[in-house]
């Protein structure tokens, strides 16, 4: 008859990792000897420590095999509780911009830097941003979108996205996916209501690390979606990395057209190529008798272009499904109809003028 010191005896010869063998370690639990039949659990401290037992349970099992009068072995691994989790790496956004030597740089993998800008707010450049991105993404180009409105990110909400992107070493920012489109926001890692109540230096150094630590993959071009107006994040931008080219988007209003003619003069002054304008509100259709009407005026953005010599890529109605979808975070040029076939347009003269 095999006993149960018989079984002690053979366990406390399985050595175990870092030492010990399971007797001494007291590893056995649960010890049962029924005629030729040995059972019993094998408890680890963690579940990591009982992967590493995998080996000491197969060399358990075999050791009993060979005692003789034993005819079955049962062995089960347990642990006592869950798996320490790692400490998550602090990831830090904002700061002061490190120095850099020798005038603007490029970024590694991304062939194309488009900046998307407007002299004021409200004309519907974010809106525009994350269409065109969707729609040069449907003809074949790899895209991604950076959010540089540090103060009002609104593309987490348009794109429909709103996860914290991963930092495996704290560094390196591993950027979001939506509808064909790599995206990066600031708005990704604050609460939707949360205010950003930064400094200059701080805005410098958050623009300049999402888009240096970005892993963005190889892009064919990156869109960035700067805020509104002419001041330090369009300045560091323009310094700091080079810039293919800009794009100005303003509704057909005078006042409006004032304010974007001071973005135009800005890339002028920064060296930063205008590669169209684009004229956004320029129509509404009504939707219950198809009366259309200027609301902002119309033809402005297109006579602006044609005063200074620059592209005009297009014109982009007002119309109340692109701002729905916006809201709800599905482009409306990821869809079928007339609205994605005016970003399909406007996606096409960019790559038809070489986006350069």
């Amino acid at each position: 008859m095999v006993t149960r010191e018989d079984v002690l005896g053979v366990l406390a010869q399985v050595a175990t990792p870092g030492g010990g063998s399971l007797v001494s370690r007291d590893a056995i639990r649960a010890l049962r000897v029924e005629g030729g039949l040995v059972s019993f659990v094998i408890e680890a401290a963690t579940p990591d420590e009982a992967r590493q037992f995998a080996p000491v349970q197969a060399a358990a099992e075999t050791a009993l095999r060979a005692l003789p009068g034993v005819e079955r072995v049962q062995v089960v691994m347990t642990a006592h509780g869950p798996t320490a989790k790692p400490a998550a790496p602090s990831l830090k956004i904002g700061g002061h911009p490190t120095p850099q030597q020798g005038g603007p740089k490029r970024v590694s993998g991304i062939d194309r830097i488009i900046a998307i800008g407007s002299g004021k707010g409200g004309v519907g450049k974010s809106t525009v941003s994350s269409n065109l991105a969707v729609a040069l993404a449907r003809q074949g180009r790899r895209v991604g979108l950076l959010d540089a409105d540090i103060y009002g990110p609104s593309q987490p909400r348009m794109m429909g996205v709103n996860k914290r992107p991963a930092s495996p070493d704290g560094k390196t920012i591993i950027p979001l996916q939506a509808h064909g489109v790599t995206v990066m926001s600031i708005g990704f890692m604050l609460k939707e209501d949360e205010a950003v109540i930064w400094r200059g230096p701080m805005l410098m150094g958050a623009l300049q690390q999402l888009i240096e630590q970005v892993a963005w993959g190889e892009l064919d071009v990156l869109l960035i979606d700067l805020p509104p107006g002419t001041g330090d994040i369009q300045l560091t931008l323009a310094q700091r990395f080079a810039l293919t080219g800009s794009i100005v988007v303003s509704t057909p209003q005078d006042v409006a057209m004032l304010d974007a003619r001071k973005a135009l003069d800005m890339f002028g002054k920064l060296k930063v190529p205008v590669l169209g304008l684009v004229e956004n509100m320029s129509t509404y259709i009504c939707p219950n008798c198809g009366h259309e009407a200027h609301l902002f005026g119309h033809g402005g953005v297109a006579a602006e272009a044609a005063k200074i010599g620059v592209p005009f890529l297009g014109e982009l109605p007002l119309d109340i499904e692109t701002r729905l979808a916006g809201d709800a975070g599905t482009p409306i040029a990821t869809g079928e109809g007339a609205m994605a076939e005016a970003y399909a347009r406007l996606a096409r003269r960019l790559i038809d003028g070489g986006m350069s």
